[in-house]
């Protein structure tokens, strides 16, 4: 969108300088100046360099807001700072941190009683401004003499208050933010007491002090809001009298309407809201006295049979998916011979795994070894290697038999082909659960009645 042809740019800027004071020049030179260029202006007895802040229409209203008059006071801005300006700029501020140190040295020669905070330096290095506060009035003609003698400047000393003190020398307040005074805010309103009052802040002077020593300027930001909500809430300036008592006025939340109220001898506190406080008021006042804070609360309708039912229905299905799933037991399989007993819940079921069809069948040992069995190549290779360990215990000589210890058993006699080793080999039983698949009740031989 462009801006009509006999549109004329208000022709004053806003230039801020050290310590973030500002002041209002008018570009009669025309010059294309962006926020934040730095410009030379025209100072009292030479020029100094300061940053462009505001520019344009906003400017005119700053002026009507700081009550500022558009007249022949004003003063020019020179022109567009270039490199040699602010290279000499840049060499006069570094002078101002040793200056303000040999300051202070002589200030506590002559002892006075004043703080120096700042020193700024003019950019054409002709004169220096001393800040300082101070509780009473000073006299500082011997400080000025002293200070021109030392550092051959014009000297100016220019008293501050403690709130433009902390603006200079900036910082992080109390809420982990930089101070309101030395990015923003210019104008510096009288705080009192009174604001902490209303917002209901506990006096407490540690607190509502700034970094200045005096009371943060934050107080007054919220204070119109606090007023407004206070106007529906009632003065009660004596206990309310009721039948169980006086009750006192202990606590009062202005932005839920609620106050709350205490007996004598009575820890508890009461909500009451502010409707029912200011009817309690007007009938006290007429020589009535209530039987309660609280008015008696209307009876709940009773809900419909069908609604009743519903809800009811409702929580029955949530019990239903809250409650355990049980586990599910594995079924064991029973062998057709043996009678079928009930199962014990310790009892773990076999189940075998179909064998696949090209597989071959075992043979020997590996066909009486019940259970779970290893793949078909761990099978083989454990066959070859319990053949050569049953070889060498074939060939093992008897062991000698130690004194004190029992005789083996004779085996000369013929017992029942089970029980007897063929050709005099050891049978060694094989490291395997006997109840594996079966109750302990198969294995034990048929029992007979004589």
């Amino acid at each position: 969108m462009d801006l009509p042809t006999s549109f004329e740019e208000f022709d004053i800027v806003e230039i801020r300088f050290k310590g973030g004071r500002k002041d209002f020049f008018r570009n009669i030179n025309r010059l294309e100046l962006t926020t934040g260029d730095a410009v030379v202006v025209d100072v009292p007895n030479g020029h100094h360099i300061g940053f462009v802040s505001l520019k344009g229409e906003l400017v005119r209203l700053q002026m009507l807001k700081k009550k500022v008059d558009n007249n022949e006071e004003i003063r020019t801005i020179y022109r567009i700072a270039t490199e040699r300006d602010m290279e000499k700029f840049n060499e006069v501020r570094d002078l101002e941190g040793g200056t303000m140190y040999r300051g202070r040295e002589i200030i506590q020669q002559l002892g006075l009683k004043m703080k120096l905070s700042d020193v700024e330096y003019q950019a054409d290095r002709s004169k220096a401004t001393f800040y300082y506060s101070a509780d009473d009035r000073v006299d500082f003609r011997d400080l000025i003499k002293k200070l021109a003698e030392e550092f051959k400047v014009r000297i100016e000393m220019r008293q501050i208050s403690l709130r433009h003190e902390a603006g200079r020398l900036g910082g992080i307040g109390s809420c982990g933010r930089e101070l309101c005074c030395s990015t923003w805010l210019t104008d510096f309103k009288s705080v009192s007491t009174t604001a902490a009052r209303y917002q209901n802040l506990s006096l407490n002077p540690s607190k509502l002090s700034g970094q200045c020593g005096r009371l943060k300027c934050c107080l007054n930001y919220e204070l119109e809001t606090y007023m407004a909500a206070l106007k529906d809430i009632p003065t009660v300036n004596r206990p309310l009298q009721t039948r169980q008592g006086d009750a006192i006025l202990q606590k009062t939340d202005i932005f839920k309407k609620m106050m709350w109220f205490g007996y004598k001898g009575d820890n508890n506190w009461y909500p009451v809201p502010v409707a029912r406080v200011q009817e309690i008021l007007e009938e006290n006042a007429a020589g009535k006295v209530v039987e309660m804070l609280l008015a008696e609360a209307p009876e709940e309708p009773k809900q419909n049979e069908f609604v009743a039912q519903v809800e009811g229905n409702l929580e029955r299905l949530d019990d239903k998916f809250k409650s355990k799933k049980k586990k599910k037991k594995k079924k064991r399989p029973t062998d057709s011979s043996a009678p079928q007993q009930p199962q014990a819940a310790d009892d773990r079921a076999v189940v075998a795994a179909p064998r696949p069809a090209n597989r071959p069948e075992p043979q020997g040992d590996q066909a009486q070894r019940p259970g779970r069995q290893k793949p078909f190549k761990s099978r083989n290779k454990g066959n070859r290697e319990g053949g050569e360990l049953k070889e060498r215990r074939e060939n093992r000589p008897p062991r000698e038999r130690k004194e004190g210890a029992p005789k083996p058993a004779d085996n000369s006699q013929p017992t029942a082909p089970s029980a007897t080793p063929q050709d005099g080999q050891q049978q060694r039983s094989r490291s395997r659960k006997p109840f594996k698949g079966r109750r302990p009740d198969q294995n034990k031989p048929p029992r007979t009645d004589a």
